[in-house]
């Protein structure tokens, strides 16, 4: 068995399949640094990730994929699934291995079909990121809203929110990643906070510190519980129905579950 180890970025899988073409070798597994080697390991490789490797990767990705397909790769890294990395590796070895023939489309191949699946499961969340996230007013007009999903998908619902509040700064933060993105009426920047300076907020569910919520802005929260209640009917409560389309994981930042 060959084993490529890789640092687990999408530059770094890009990067291993420019060794493997390079050291005309076919890899049986690619696996994060420091992660256990299999047992029946015969052989490793270190990919050393570099720009130009994952530069000219890509390069030839566009010329064999449509852009539907570039698209899937990269929105499917964006699971941060460690078992993703050798049926991806493998997916983007077999583009350059076949002769025409696209096989982005082909789902009997395990390898298109996992990487297929795990992009539709990114996607599916990010839609819901965009119906499920709730902001709140700072007293210097910001919008703030605290998520933590399953997959990393800011970097696909800003340009939303960008569009719907471009007349409006806001501030759309990951606790479960430490990062988010602030908008100030011009541009999206991506932004952390050290941990010399205390967060404005509450990971825990992600209300802001009281001393900088706007004065309007917890009788509006207020006022959407009521209406969340009043139009909530007993008689056709169907817990599983809203489970389903509300998971559990996303109340405890939801203003009308808190």
């Amino acid at each position: 068995m060959l084993v490529y180890t890789f640092d687990l970025t999408l530059d770094g899988v890009l990067s291993a399949v420019f060794d493997a073409y390079f050291r005309h070798q076919q890899p049986d597994m690619l696996i994060g640094e420091g992660e256990q080697i299999p047992l029946f390991c015969e052989e490793t490789w270190q990919v050393v990730t570099t720009e130009e490797k994952a530069s000219r990767v890509w390069a030839g990705l566009e010329k064999h994929v449509s852009k539907e397909a570039l698209k899937l790769l990269m929105v499917s890294w964006l699971s941060e699934e460690k078992a993703l990395s050798t049926p991806l590796f493998h997916y983007i070895y077999k583009v350059f291995g076949t002769k025409g023939a696209s096989i982005e489309r082909n789902f009997s191949d395990p390898d298109v079909l996992c990487v297929t699946n795990t992009a539709r499961r990114v996607m599916h969340e990010q839609l819901r990121m965009k119906q499920f996230i709730r902001f709140q007013k700072a007293k210097d007009g910001t919008y703030l809203a605290v998520v933590s999903p399953d997959n990393d998908v800011l970097p696909l619902i800003t340009d939303h929110f960008q569009d719907r509040f471009n007349d409006q700064p806001w501030l759309i933060y990951d606790a479960k990643r430490r990062y988010g993105y602030y908008y100030n009426g011009k541009v999206v920047i991506r932004i952390t906070f050290t941990d010399d300076i205390p967060l404005p907020f509450s990971l825990d569910d992600g209300k802001l510190n009281e001393e900088l919520l706007s004065e309007n802005d917890q009788l509006f929260q207020d006022l959407w519980r009521t209406y969340f209640k009043a139009i909530c009917i007993k008689e056709r409560m169907n817990p599983k129905k809203q489970l389903s389309d509300m998971p559990r994981r996303y109340w405890k930042y939801m203003t009308e579950k808190q």
